[in-house]
């Protein structure tokens, strides 16, 4: 398979749904400061600066689908955060109608657009393989039945509808990734430096991560490599344990590693968010790697020093 590199003349308008946030702001930071010109859709109303756009996605669309006429790209990164709370029905509901309603509105602007965009990046998760416990997972692993793996494959379905439209589509399914300013690096740093943190149940479980920076240049590879098409893990290449990722992360803040939370309290804290704490995906990145993608962050004693400095 090619990797050949298009490159885009001039500005490049991007449209970027999700753009407000964890990932979304420094990806859109990192375009701008590439000379191009990114358009943040979102559900805020009230005093947006400049570059942003409301949207209501819904399943349908309005007048914000204008923005996408002319677009070069849309990269789709909406929908609520899978770890934020309980998983209650009513909850798991919101998980994924936040992530097919979007898609959906954004498939639907591209068809009625007079000039649609090259290239749909849509996000995923590795939890579309459900826990395989050691088994390494390249892209072209089925789903699983589980929650995560039939959330990822009615979302991941919604924004195949683009390639029918003539839309070049890649779809990133996203490992943990580690910046200090959010996601699960942010929530677990704290206790660890305070010398209370630890492996979570057995710590046996993989914990596919990538480095903000590598998800980025990932995210900037598809953009311009016309070959980019179908599923990518936008994970590192040398997925770890959640006990070697613990001792890793108590190394990078010079404390020791004492401490386990059990698995039944995960189970009764957590429900079924916290079963989904104890198992894990050895995803690794073998189509990006194939393709000639190079990390910087590939090992994780460096990744974190640095997110962390």
């Amino acid at each position: 398979m090619s990797s050949r590199a298009v490159a885009y003349s001039g500005r490049v308008r991007i449209i970027v749904a999700g753009g407000a946030g964890f990932l979304g702001r420094p990806l859109v930071a990192a375009l701008t400061r590439q000379g191009h010109d990114p358009v943040v859709l979102t559900r805020r109303s009230d005093d947006l600066p400049k570059g942003y756009v409301h949207w209501n996605p819904d399943g349908s669309t309005g007048d914000w689908a204008s923005v996408l006429d002319g677009s070069d790209a849309v990269v789709n990164l909406a929908g609520a955060s899978i770890a934020g709370r309980r998983w209650t029905p009513r909850r798991k509901r919101d998980l994924l109608q936040s992530r097919v309603l979007a898609t959906r509105s954004l498939v639907e602007a591209m068809r009625h657009t007079a000039s649609r965009p090259r290239i749909f990046v849509s996000a995923s998760g590795v939890g579309y393989y459900g826990p395989r416990g050691g088994e390494e997972i390249g892209e072209d692993e089925p789903a699983s039945t589980d929650f995560l793996g039939q959330l990822a494959t009615q979302w991941e379905a919604e924004a195949r509808a683009a390639t029918e439209l003539g839309v070049r589509l890649a779809i990133l399914r996203n490992g943990l990734v580690l910046a200090a300013d959010g996601g699960i690096l942010k929530r677990m740093a704290m206790p660890f430096r305070l010398g209370l943190g630890g492996p979570i149940g057995a710590g046996t479980q993989y914990m596919p991560w990538i480095h903000r920076r590598d998800w980025i240049d990932l995210v900037r590879w598809m953009l311009i490599t016309d070959a980019a098409h179908g599923a990518f893990n936008a994970t590192s290449p040398q997925p770890v344990t959640n006990e070697e990722f613990s001792r890793a992360l108590a190394r990078a803040v010079r404390r020791p590693c004492l401490f386990r939370v059990p698995g039944r309290v995960m189970r009764v804290v957590f429900g079924e968010l916290g079963e989904s704490l104890l198992t894990g995906q050895r995803a690794v990145p073998r189509k990006a790697l194939a393709m000639g993608f190079h990390f910087r962050w590939p090992q994780l004693d460096a990744a974190l020093r640095e997110a962390l400095s």
